[in-house]
């Protein structure tokens, strides 16, 4: 840890080392599932931005990627509920396999509203992929197929996961001090 924002993190829940070495194995599983298949991957934007790139180069089936974004949260710590559709993908995904490249599903109503927007364009087939799993939460009976982590109540931040637009670089995931969040 040398981040000048360390100081507001109470505890390291993933090292950069065990975050790269899951998802290496998450690509593995992938590339076994679709093999010789080509595989539309949709990254979330923006928190997905950091595990999308390092889970592609650990897939070697053939790969395109398009991005989606939209939100719940708003600036704040916790899901409004309310989904605000910011971009769409480029694609075509009709008869294609797609794969959402989700940082987190927390209350699964971001990612419901995308993924019943892209199921209405017909793929062949369509996953999800997340590297954080907070069912704790969960306000939809959506699940990954493949899941880096399970993880409790915890507000985290780093690798891709912000408070405020802050802390994304970090390349490790962490709890942020109870204190050091503003409501």
């Amino acid at each position: 840890m040398n981040h000048p924002l360390d100081k507001n993190i109470q505890q390291v829940l993933y090292t950069k080392e065990q975050l790269q070495q899951r998802i290496a194995e998450l690509g593995k599983q992938i590339s076994a599932d679709y093999g010789d298949e080509e595989i539309v991957a949709i990254c979330v934007l923006k928190g997905a931005t950091p595990f999308c790139a390092d889970l592609m180069r650990h897939i070697t089936s053939p790969l395109v990627i398009d991005f989606m974004a939209a939100s719940t949260y708003g600036g704040t710590s916790s899901s409004s509920g309310v989904v605000r559709f910011q971009k769409d993908i480029e694609e075509d995904v009709c008869g294609r396999n797609v794969l959402f490249i989700e940082d987190i599903i927390d209350s699964g109503l971001t990612l419901r509203y995308l993924t019943d927007h892209v199921r209405l364009r017909h793929p062949k087939s369509l996953k999800i992929c997340c590297l954080m799993d907070k069912t704790v939460k969960r306000k939809t009976d959506l699940y990954a197929d493949y899941v880096g982590f399970n993880l409790g109540d915890h507000f985290i931040v780093g690798y891709g996961f912000d408070y405020e637009e802050s802390y994304r670089n970090m390349d490790y995931i962490g709890v942020m001090k109870p204190e050091a969040i503003h409501s």
